[in-house]
């Protein structure tokens, strides 16, 4: 084996080594913010841990380019050798698929994509699917019928240094819950027992213990969210069992948690017992290993396009003026492009359009933004697209779609959950379904304006309807921070004239937003016109969005609950 083949490899992965120490140190921090209510530092430490994974791999690649002769360090043909030394060093390591996934980001910083081959990098993994016999750090409860004593102990092990606020009145609280949410004879089952996993997961204002509850026969997820109300102490705020609930707290809408996780896979495996409906890669990226839940997310498109009939079309829906969207109907997937042209009433350039979609991936989505995941040089199969899809591909994104041979090259595109779009979905509703999506579209503007973002263009076709029926938003090219915004009345007409006026008789600055103007923007239809203002007419009032802005500045950062709460709190939050 090539001894410079070997250096290669082995700086590779002490490059790998560095990035997991600091993301370790940034992770076991959440502990002492949640202990002290630093929220606003845990935000700013969720935005530093997703970004440190771009920092680290351009070090390495700096590094590896000052260390070795460039002809030499480029020379596709050494690249295999190179690969085949680093499977011997992460062969023994708990963290081995995250290591494989690292090794493909520094041969991307290094070389064209148009390189890209097993040969020399990980397109599918080496790693044995059932590798280690080992199970979950968890804890593991056998009540035997004393529910009380089962819990009491449960909050005895995971105790912080804050104190509970009344721990004796959340026991009861969640005893009940248990009692209500599980069939009368689970309870009273001698091999009823609770595994929870060792570690607390930690995102945003929460923090989570997360297992299962099971016999012999069944099982049903348990998650117990904890909040700290600062100078009020630890309270347990739930005991969620529905698989459907707790899939939503791991949901692609939600920020990732942080959570202390020796051996990644163990902990995978875990979550995907209590969690069979959610794709593995979902659950990597839900802790905030995003770059394996992207490679997950490849491994499983090229499979799917590998093994069945499926071809891309064009998505559902009004078509964009900034971005082309198509899917594969088989795959949960929709693919963006940005277009060549965009339509004159769209002030943004390319630029700005890719500086919004990365900017999602860092703020708060409070489980109303889709996460998305950003991909270069993309190549498919020609046969895999049916000729409508491609021919406006080509026509509107020329500079992006190009054919080559027998393969459609993707030059640049996200990937994005696909959703229904809410003009879509209120068109086919009945009068209740319409009343409970109209009710979660003001609720999701209010969550991401709490979160401080702004969607700019609110128009229905911007949103979504997950299959849990919760509204999203996912169009980002006319994002900013709430408190960007410049929110105004519209000024009084200053004679008949300016009344009668087809244009504004006031200035209107780039950032200035009329809220008063929104129902005839948003809702075509007057009879949902009239019930959003019933459900959230105060999103026609200035005043609103300058008092949100207000409580931004000062600091506040409002509670948005992943989850239903049982007896919520007058505390100024929002119900998720």
């Amino acid at each position: 084996m090539s001894q410079s083949a070997l250096a290669v490899a082995q700086m590779i992965l002490d490059g790998f080594d560095d990035y997991r120490e600091h993301f370790r140190q940034i992770t076991d921090g959440a502990r002492e913010r949640f202990e002290k209510a630093q929220w606003q530092q845990g935000q700013a430490a969720s935005a530093a841990r997703i970004n440190l994974y771009e920092d680290k791999v351009s070090e390495v690649t700096a590094r590896l380019r000052e260390h070795f002769d460039e002809a030499a360090l480029l020379d596709i043909d050494v690249w295999p050798v190179v690969k085949s030394a680093y499977i011997g060093l992460i062969d023994l390591r708990f963290d081995d698929e995250l290591s494989e996934t690292w090794y493909n980001s520094i041969f991307c910083g290094l070389f064209s994509h148009d390189l890209i081959s097993d040969g020399c990098m990980f397109i599918h993994t080496t790693r044995p699917s059932l590798r280690r016999a080992r199970a979950a750090q968890t804890r593991t409860y056998t009540p035997a019928g004393k529910i009380p004593e089962m819990l009491a102990q449960v909050f005895a092990d995971y105790s912080f240094s804050e104190p509970y606020a009344d721990l004796a009145a959340d026991l009861r609280r969640l005893e009940a819950q248990l009692r209500e949410n599980l069939p009368d004879w689970v309870c009273k089952d001698p091999d009823l027992k609770v595994e929870l996993f060792s570690s607390v997961l930690y995102r945003n204002k929460g923090a989570y213990l997360v297992g299962r509850i099971y016999t012999r026969d069944e099982q049903w997820p348990l998650v117990i969210p904890l909040l700290h109300r600062e100078g009020q102490g630890i309270q347990i705020d739930a005991l969620i069992t529905d698989e459907a609930d707790v899939s939503i707290i791991f949901s692609f809408t939600r920020s990732y948690f942080m959570v202390d996780v020796p051996v990644p896979a163990e902990f995978i495996g875990f979550l995907k017992r209590i969690l069979p409906g959610k794709h593995i890669a979902e659950l990597y990226t839900s802790i905030g290993f995003y770059k394996h839940g992207k490679s997950e997310f490849y491994r499983a498109l090229i499979n799917h396009l590998a093994t069945t009939d499926d071809q891309f079309i064009m998505a559902p829906g009004v078509r964009g003026m900034v971005m082309s969207v198509f899917t594969l109907p088989g795959f949960n997937t929709v693919f963006k492009i940005i277009k060549d042209r965009f339509s004159p009433s769209k002030n943004v350039n390319r630029a700005t359009v890719i500086e919004k979609y990365r900017l999602v991936k860092s703020v708060d989505r409070v489980g109303r933004m889709a996460d998305t995941q950003e991909f270069a040089d993309f190549r498919f199969p020609l046969s895999k697209f049916e000729p409508e899809c491609l021919a406006e591909l080509l026509e509107v994104a020329a500079g992006t779609v190009e054919v080559e041979g027998d393969t459609v090259l993707i030059r640049h595109c996200w990937t994005e959950r696909r959703m229904t779009p809410l003009n879509l979905y209120l068109e086919n509703a009945n009068d209740a379904q319409v009343r409970e999506a109209l009710e979660d579209y003001g609720l999701a503007i209010k969550q991401l304006a709490a979160a401080n973002i702004f969607p700019g263009d609110m128009l229905l076709k911007n949103f979504g309807v997950t299959r849990h029926g919760r509204v999203v938003f996912y169009d980002y090219d006319e994002i900013c921070f709430l408190t960007e915004a410049n929110f105004r009345h519209i000024p009084a007409p200053r004679t008949p004239e300016d009344e009668m006026a087809s244009e504004p008789w006031y200035s209107i600055g780039p950032l200035d937003v009329f809220p008063e103007e929104f129902p005839p923007f948003l809702f075509a239809d007057a009879g949902q016109r009239k019930l959003f203002d019933e459900l959230h007419g105060e999103l026609y009032n200035a005043d609103y969005w300058k008092g949100l802005q207000e409580a931004i500045r000062a600091g506040k950062v409002i509670d948005v609950f992943p989850y239903r709460r049982k007896d919520p709190q007058d505390d100024g939050g929002l119900a998720s």
